[in-house]
């Protein structure tokens, strides 16, 4: 590795930057605090520090410098953020060469691949001419058909099967990772739509009749290897740049709402590919944006689709909003009925998912009946409870209290009782992790190696004293600290993470230093009362074995001897 090019590189770059651009950052202090990513978070606990420009959680202690998150969070390999930040930064990274990646399942995903070239060849040829004007009535034309790998499947051919076949590819293969079923072509004369994992690889296809021929709409890839809806959003991997572009992610039910938003523009898209809501999607979309926009379709299950995951995002501390529209009219129909601008005014008049569900509480409510208008003033007054922001609460009780003629103060005890509750039941959900109690010796050793990454002048007076840490991690640290102060003539800890970044075990050991937000600086005063405190500890060890040795002993000349020595030890005259 070039250490002196990645420090280039990272001189260049600021972390605040990069991090921001991928979760939302809040100001407090000299540090910047956001939803750490790298763990179920909902809460900010991941600070980021342009001073040091290194990030710290402190829930999961995730650390490192920018270079540890972009490979952590883009899955990205070092020499490839290397590249990718120094064509950013406009520093020379033409002598960088990246490996191939290889993994188990490279020859699933080339099978895959093949396939889309042979469905797209297919809508290319003459034979595709009625599935492209099909597709063309449908407003998606030829720039669209090939962003998409749109394609098609021949009629009861087998020629996809005998195509892959003849690439050394076995019948048991093709029939477990869903493109041949009992040896023959799943797909028949359908449109073609690929699905994507999050890195951009066809995993997956959703094949469509474009002719009236009574059989199922779609056809889907089922479960395989590389292919787990649960672990999936549909154009992913190419919203990810918009919504950071964009400050928000728009959710949609199908791929087909996703080409057509795309058609007029709007990128900063996902689809479900289905109205459930997994955990593995919910961290998905915390990488994308805290702003969520749900614009699910408008009949029935659509709005019972909306609640739910609203419901289920609104847990995750996301802030949702969401866009109503008419029944029956999914964002398909209605970009193709109304155009883009009457898109737009949706999604910028877009409604807090709270208010979307009090609106939806109104429904089927006989109001003539007290016990209903009760029970639906109880499940509002719940509901506002949820809230944060005061003022958005005030104006729902007045609300309330204008329309139904109740005193604000009865709403507003309601209210604060309901509150309570909800505090109760989260004190009881929430897990917090308990870490190992260090004694006043560990909390000392880290500290000098925390002095240490952050104080020049205190690498030179550790190795002057001769300090014997515990632990082997600590020594290799402490070495390794001293061995880069010699190497380069100063230290810094997002530099120092670099030039470690291949070493795991001093990698883990500094991120829980660091997550213990030890003091950075000192006077010597200070540092030589730690210096006392590491001594002490090497004594009582020292002693510790003596003690050990004595009881084994069985010469009193030689006992009487290690008594002598313990006596010294203890009196500090050693």
């Amino acid at each position: 590795m070039n250490h002196d090019l990645a420090n280039n590189i990272r001189s260049k770059v600021d972390i605040v930057d990069i991090i921001g651009e991928r979760i939302p950052l809040t100001a407090q202090g000299k540090n910047f605090f956001g939803v750490c990513p790298f763990h179920n978070d909902t809460n900010p606990s991941m600070s980021v520090s342009r001073e040091k420009q290194i990030y710290t959680c402190f829930s999961c202690h995730a650390t490192g410098n920018v270079f540890t998150f972009l490979m952590n969070y883009e899955h990205m390999e070092f020499k490839e953020v290397l590249k990718y930040l120094g064509n950013r930064v406009g520093v020379d990274v033409g002598n960088i060469s990246l490996s191939k990646k290889t993994t188990k399942y490279d020859h699933l995903y080339k099978a895959y691949q093949l396939s889309v070239k042979y469905f797209q060849n297919n809508l290319n040829s003459n034979i595709g001419k009625d599935a492209k004007k099909y597709l063309q009535n449908r407003k998606i034309e030829e720039e669209t058909i090939k962003e998409f790998e749109i394609g098609l499947s021949l009629d009861k051919k087998d020629d996809l099967t005998k195509l892959l076949t003849s690439k050394d590819y076995d019948l048991v293969t093709l029939n477990r990772i869903g493109l041949s079923s009992d040896n023959h072509d799943i797909y028949n004369d359908r449109i073609m739509f690929p699905l994507y994992d999050i890195s951009g690889k066809v995993v997956g296809f959703s094949g469509r009749i474009y002719k009236e021929n009574g059989q199922n709409k779609y056809v889907n890839t089922k479960e395989t290897e590389i292919f787990k809806k649960r672990e999936l959003l549909y154009h992913y991997h190419i919203a990810k740049e918009e919504c950071r572009k964009e400050k928000s992610v728009i959710i949609m039910e199908g791929f087909m709402d996703v080409i057509r938003a795309s058609t007029v523009g709007i990128k900063n898209t996902i689809a479900l590919m289905g109205t459930a809501l997994t955990k593995e999607q919910i961290n998905l979309i915390k990488r994308l944006s805290n702003n969520i926009i749900l614009c699910l379709d408008g009949d029935d299950p659509g709005q019972h689709a909306t609640l739910s995951i609203g419901n289920t995002l609104l847990e995750q501390g996301m802030e949702t909003k969401v866009i109503v529209l008419p029944n029956p009219e999914d964002p398909d129909s209605y970009i193709l009925k109304n155009g883009k601008e009457r898109f737009l005014g949706l999604i910028n008049s877009a409604i807090n998912f709270s208010d979307y569900k009090m609106q939806k509480m109104r429904e089927n409510v006989d109001f003539r009946s007290d016990e209903e208008k009760a029970k639906y003033i109880n499940e509002v007054v719940a509901e506002t409870a949820k809230l944060e922001d005061p003022i958005r609460i005030e104006v729902v009780l007045k609300r309330l209290a204008k329309e139904f003629d109740i005193s604000y103060n009865t709403l507003e005890l309601r209210l604060n009782s309901l509150k309570k509750d909800n505090q109760k039941q989260k004190k009881v959900i929430v897990k917090t992790e308990k870490k190992p109690r260090k004694d006043k010796y560990q909390k000392a050793f880290e500290q000098i190696l925390f002095f240490m990454l952050n104080n020049d002048w205190i690498i030179t007076q550790v190795e002057q004293e001769h300090l014997i840490f515990p632990e082997e991690i600590m020594r290799t640290t402490c070495n390794e600290i001293i061995y880069y102060y010699k190497t380069y003539g100063n230290i810094n800890v997002a530099d120092f993470y670099t030039y470690v970044q291949e070493k795991e075990n001093i990698l883990l050991f500094l991120n829980n230093i660091l997550a213990e937000n030890y003091n950075e600086t000192t006077d010597k005063e200070e540092l030589f009362l730690y210096f006392k405190v590491v001594r002490e500890y090497s004594m009582k060890q020292e002693i510790k074995r003596l003690t050990n040795l004595m009881k084994k002993e069985i010469d009193p000349l030689e006992q009487a001897k290690i008594v002598e020595r313990i006596r010294k030890l203890r009196l500090g005259d050693s």
